[in-house]
C-alpha cells in the first residue's frame, strides 16, 4: 500500500512542506530511503525499525520504500523519524489512512519509542499555518514553541504509543485526553519587561557617551566608543539594552526563528521577547561569527539579529575577523554558499564596539603612553577604512575624575533615557508605517533624500562638511540618518543645522 505523510523541513531559517511517501510491497524484504537525504535522515530507517519493534510492532517481510519530497532540496536533521514511522504503519495497513488528513508530524524517535525534541519547530509551524494544516503532532518538549503560532492545533506527545493512542481513537472524548497546547504570549512579554538588568544610573560622568548611546538606541545606529582603560566603555555598552525599544511581535518571530533552528530557545521561553545582546570573546573564529559548517548554522551575527553585537577591545579581534562584518553591516544578512546551494541568514544588528586609542591604552597622554607612532598606526590599522565607514557614531570616553566618582547624585537612569528613546521610536513607527523600515538606520540610499530632507541652509552646510572631511557617499548618508534620529529626539519634523552639527561631531574617524 502507498501513502503520504506530511512533514516539515528546514532550509536556513525558512521551512518547506515535505511529503514522506511510503510504499510497502510484496517483494524482496528491504528498507530503502531516497530523496536527497543527509546522513541523519538516512539513519532514520534503523531508528524507526527498532523503535517500532520496541513499541510492540513486528514488521512483516515486505519491501518498504520511503521517498521524502521535494527531491531537489537537501533534507537534514532527525525530525523525519515520526512521519516515517507513521507512514510505515499506514502502508502496512496497521493504521488507517484517515489519521493523516490535515495533520503534520514532527519528531525524532528514540530506540525505545520515546519522541525527542528537535530543532526548527517555529518556522515549520509558521509554514504549516500558511499551508492551511489544522493539526501538528510534535514532541512534548517542543509543544510550547509550536503553540506560539495561533490557528494550528498543537498536540505534544512523549512516546510513539501515545501518538498512536491519539490517532486511533476517533471519538471527541478520547481525543480530549491530550489537550492541545496553548500559550499566553502577552504574559511572556510582560514577564520579560519585569526583569531588570544593569542601569545607566550606575554610570558617573560620561554624559557625552550616554548621549551618543541614546542616539544609537533610538535610531539603531552602529556605535564605537574609544577611550582609556577603565573609563567606563564596557559598562555603558552593557547598559544599552536597558534603553532599547521592546521587540515587536514581528521582530520577535524573526529572532525566535533563528534561535529555533539553532536549538537555543530556553525551556519555558518559546519566544524571544527581549532584544539579543551577544558579547563574544576576541578569540572567536570567523565561522562562529558569520555562521557555517558542514550543515550551515547561524553564527553570532545572525543570533544578534534585531539586537546588539558588542565587540569589546575591537582591534584584538584581528583584522580578518573584523572584515567578516563588512557585508553584514551593509546588507544586513549573511549568505553562506555550499555545493548543494546557498543559505541566507538575517543579520540586522546594532554593532556596539569599544577600543583603546593605542596598544597600552593611554595615548595621547605621553606621560603614561610609551607606544611609538608606528605601533599606534599598526594597532589602528587592524580596523580598515571600510569598517570605520560603516559605523555611524564614534565617541570618546574620557577618564573619569575622582570628584565624579564620589558624587552622591545620580545621573539619568535607564528608565528616563528609555522614555527619550521611545518617543523617537514612536515617531519612526508613524513615519515608516507601510514600509519595511523599522528604524532610521534601516533607510536605504534611495530613500534617504525622501526621509532626511534638508533645507537650503542645511544643504550648503553639508556640502561644506562633505568636502572638508572628505566624506564618502556612505558616510554622508549615515550622517544624515544620525541627524534624522537627533531631530526625532528633539521632536523636530525638520532636520536643522544644529542636528547636523551634532551628527558631524560623531564622525570622529574622518577628523
Amino acid at each position: 500500500m502507498f501513502c503520504k505523510v506530511l512533514a516539515g523541513g528546514i532550509h536556513g531559517i525558512t521551512s518547506f512542506l515535505a511529503q514522506v511517501e511510503v510504499d510497502a510491497t510484496y517483494a524482496m524484504p528491504g528498507f530503502d530511503m531516497v530523496g536527497m537525504l543527509g546522513s541523519e535522515v538516512r539513519e532514520a530507517k534503523e531508528r524507526v525499525r527498532v523503535a517500532l519493534r520496541n513499541s510492540g510492532f513486528q514488521l512483516p517481510p515486505r519491501r518498504i520504500t520511503v521517498n521524502i519530497s521535494p527531491a531537489d532540496i537537501r533534507k537534514e536533521g532527525s525530525a523525519y523519524d515520526l512521519p516515517i514511522a507513521i507512514g510505515v504503519l499506514v502502508s502496512l495497513e496497521m493504521l488507517s489512512e484517515e489519521v493523516l488528513k490535515d495533520t503534520l508530524f514532527i519528531g525524532e524517535l528514540g530506540l525505545d519509542g520515546e519522541i525527542k525534541t528537535v530543532k526548527g519547530i517555529l518556522p515549520i509551524m509558521l509554514m504549516a499555518k500558511e499551508q492551511g494544516i489544522k493539526t501538528c503532532i510534535l514532541p512534548i518538549d517542543n509543544a510550547m514553541e509550536g503553540a506560539v503560532v495561533e490557528g494550528v492545533k498543537v498536540i505534544g506527545v512523549s512516546t510513539f504509543l501515545e501518538t498512536l493512542g491519539y490517532l486511533m481513537e476517533k471519538s471527541e472524548k478520547a481525543n480530549d485526553r491530550i489537550a492541545p497546547t496553548q500559550l499566553d504570549i502577552e504574559a511572556l512579554f510582560a514577564a520579560e519587561e519585569e526583569e531588570k538588568g544593569p542601569d545607566f544610573a550606575d554610570i558617573r560622568g560620561q554624559e557625552l557617551v550616554k548621549r551618543a548611546a541614546v542616539i544609537a538606541a533610538a535610531g539603531f545606529h552602529h556605535l564605537l566608543i574609544t577611550g582609556t582603560p577603565g573609563a567606563g566603555k564596557t559598562m555603558i555598552a552593557k547598559r544599552i539594552p536597558s534603553i532599547l525599544p521592546a521587540l515587536s511581535m514581528e521582530e520577535s518571530l524573526e529572532v525566535s526563528k533563528i534561535y529555533s533552528v539553532s536549538g537555543l530557545l530556553k525551556e519555558g521561553r518559546p519566544l524571544i521577547t527581549k532584544r539579543p545582546f551577544l558579547h563574544p570573546h576576541h578569540t572567536v573564529s570567523r565561522q562562529a561569527l558569520a555562521g557555517g559548517g558542514r550543515i550551515p548554522r547561524p553564527g553570532i551575527l545572525s543570533l544578534s539579529h534585531r539586537g546588539i553585537l558588542f565587540l569589546d577591545e575591537l582591534p584584538e579581534f584581528g583584522r580578518d575577523n573584523i572584515e567578516v562584518l563588512r557585508q553584514p553591516l551593509e546588507d544586513k544578512e549573511v549568505q553562506i554558499a555550499r555545493s548543494y546551494g546557498s543559505i541566507t541568514y538575517p543579520a540586522d544588528i546594532m554593532l556596539v564596539a569599544a577600543m583603546n586609542p593605542c596598544p597600552c591604552g593611554f595615548y595621547p597622554d605621553r606621560n603614561r603612553c610609551n607606544c611609538s607612532e608606528a605601533e599606534i598606526r599598526k594597532y589602528r590599522s587592524r580596523i580598515s577604512g571600510p569598517i570605520y565607514d560603516r559605523i555611524d557614531i564614534c565617541v570618546e570616553a574620557k577618564a573619569v575624575e575622582i570628584g565624579q566618582l564620589q558624587e552622591e547624585k545620580q545621573g539619568q537612569n535607564s528608565l528616563q533615557l528609555k522614555e527619550q528613546v521611545m518617543k523617537a521610536r514612536k515617531i519612526q513607527e508613524q513615519r515608516y508605517q507601510g514600509t519595511h523600515y523599522f528604524f532610521n538606520a534601516d533607510l536605504e540610499p534611495k530613500d534617504v533624500a525622501t526621509y532626511c530632507y534638508l533645507g537650503e541652509e542645511e544643504m550648503k552646510f553639508m556640502e561644506n562638511v562633505f568636502h572638508t572631511l572628505n566624506l564618502s557617499a556612505r558616510a554622508y548618508h549615515r550622517t544624515l540618518k544620525v541627524a534624522r534620529t537627533i531631530a526625532d529626539l528633539a521632536n523636530s519634523h525638520e532636520i536643522k543645522k544644529e542636528h547636523l552639527t551634532e551628527a558631524v561631531c560623531y564622525r570622529g574617524f574622518e577628523r
